[in-house]
């Protein structure tokens, strides 16, 4: 599939010399390996839902709970492991034993690398290098993707895998025979797209299948060929996509882990969708579309719905037939995604990660038809150029940014004072956290401190660290208390406190 371009007989590509693509391939992911891994490990771990993942890869890597690992001994994961069974492994191939933010992330910066470098394949193998080309400076250029897929959280692998689904099936789909006599198509590349939505649910859930065969099958209608494509898919493939799936989720039901299977079910998914975890208005997306990585954000929605409404015989007059039917299916996984994510009430920026991928094909065909029509070369030229200057930008603007937000928000300082002061040995509690309020601090302490009750009323003994606001709150009625440390690091200012039970009941008999 990479090794012919599609342009007609005796044209050349515009942008490079047709012997040389690999040249421009490798040097277009090496540039994104730039991006992804610069400066990778230089901010800490300073945000909380990062933080949270981290802990949990904490669990894996250094104590070896590979299955079922909790934060802090008692909240179960948030999310499936992908994300972090592929730290774990890669920290194993590297003999690493500790958890940095630059091993943490480094599975991260890994799958949006080669989410370009499988963009570029598909782009190149439905348009031409040109549209390679286009395919990998758009995602270069685009801040979303570079900022989000810089960090340790598990939405760069769905990404990955939703991505590798779509491209998967197109591969299948274009070979599909027609009619019900037909010869039965070939399966490689339809396993290949069951095995990528088995792998996109463990690494987010549900959704990682939903809405590529949302989409698949939007196409399928679209393009009136669903009878074709249900003749021909396989019950093998289905069971792959749903045993690769449902594995994990599995597990924890046999080992009935119910806290685990409620929060991913749940909480995580359902709770989300409906609104128990909060909601925002159908148009919150409308910003962080147009406006997150100008250029590309801007133009994407232009250049969608010229794929999804332009008439075919206009298309096939300047590019194929074949050509128009990818950008299509790409357009419509772009619109499923957003019109999903727009309908469900929790919302997040990073719920739009897996539909930059597609909008870089979308984009590139866009910039190509348009740069045939008016000046050849010249507009495909000119984007590229503006792409590159854009990623050039996000070389230097987003780790600068990263340091920026992290500067006034580390526990680094805080953990290592913690530590100085209590031995792994003595007991150490935490009150007035939640979770990801406490993760951050948590990863630099690097051992667990259960969370006790807020009123300190019943506090064990031993030593708790509290945010500063619950102390300034609480301790002109909490006797029996000795401040330790007071940090003014991070969001909350924690206060570690020296709690002696036995001497506060010893003056409770005496007062008796």
């Amino acid at each position: 599939m990479i090794g012919q371009s599609h342009r007609a007989p005796g044209t050349l590509p515009r942008l490079l010399n047709p012997q040389r693509h690999w040249i421009a391939f490798l040097l277009v992911v090496a540039a994104a390996a730039g991006l992804a891994f610069y400066r990778l490990g230089a901010c800490g771990i300073c945000r909380g839902n990062e933080a949270v993942e981290a802990v949990f890869v904490q669990q894996m890597v250094e104590r070896g709970r590979m299955l079922f690992p909790s934060i802090n001994g008692g909240s179960p994961m948030y999310k499936p492991p992908l994300f972090h069974w592929t730290a774990a492994a890669l920290d194993w191939a590297l003999g690493l034993h500790r958890v940095t933010p630059l091993n943490f992330r480094l599975p991260a910066a890994l799958y949006t690398v080669a989410g370009v470098a499988l963009t570029m394949a598909f782009a190149y193998s439905t348009m031409s290098i040109d549209g390679a080309i286009l395919a990998g400076l758009t995602l270069l250029s685009a801040h979303q993707y570079i900022r989000l897929g810089r960090m340790g959280r598990v939405d760069i692998t769905l990404t990955f895998f939703e991505t590798l689904a779509l491209f998967a099936f197109w591969w299948w789909y274009e070979r599909l025979p027609r009619g019900a006599g037909a010869q039965r198509a070939g399966g490689a590349m339809l396993y290949l797209c069951a095995a990528a939505i088995g792998l996109a649910v463990l690494a987010k859930g549900p959704v990682g299948a939903i809405i590529p065969c949302a989409a698949i099958g939007i196409f399928a209608l679209s393009e009136r060929r669903a009878a074709d494509v249900l003749r021909h898919l396989r019950m093998g493939a289905i069971a792959l996509a749903i045993i690769v799936g449902a594995s994990w989720y599995l597990a924890g039901y046999m080992g009935a882990r119910q806290a685990l299977l409620n929060r991913q079910l749940s909480s995580e998914n359902f709770g989300r969708f409906f609104g128990a975890l909060g909601s925002a208005p159908p148009w919150f997306y409308l910003g962080p579309l147009l406006f997150s990585s100008m250029p590309a954000s801007l133009l994407a929605p232009f250049a969608a719905g010229a794929a999804l409404f332009t008439p075919a015989d206009a298309a096939a007059a300047q590019q194929s037939a074949r050509e128009r039917g990818a950008v299509r299916l790409m357009a419509i996984f772009w619109l499923t995604t957003l019109a999903f994510f727009s309908v469900a009430a929790y919302k997040s920026r990073w719920y739009l990660l897996p539909m930059w991928p597609a909008a870089a094909v979308i984009l590139a065909w866009w910039i190509r038809r348009i740069g045939a029509r008016l000046r050849p070369g010249l507009i495909e030229g000119g984007c590229a150029a503006a792409l590159a200057a854009a990623a050039i930008f996000n070389l230097f603007y987003i780790p600068y940014q990263e340091a920026r937000e992290c500067a006034r928000y580390s526990y680094r300082s805080a953990a290592a004072d913690i530590r100085r002061i209590v031995g792994d040995s003595q007991p150490l509690y935490a009150a007035g956290f939640a979770d990801e309020d406490f993760a951050p601090l948590l990863f630099y302490l690097d051992r667990d401190a259960p969370f006790i009750a807020s009123d300190l009323a019943h506090a064990p003994g031993g030593y708790i660290i509290v945010p500063g606001q619950l102390w300034a709150a609480r301790k002109d009625r909490s006797p029996g208390f000795e401040v330790m440390l007071q940090s003014g690091a991070g969001r909350r200012k924690p206060v570690l406190l020296r709690h002696d039970a036995a001497g506060e009941a010893n003056r409770h008999k005496e007062l008796r």
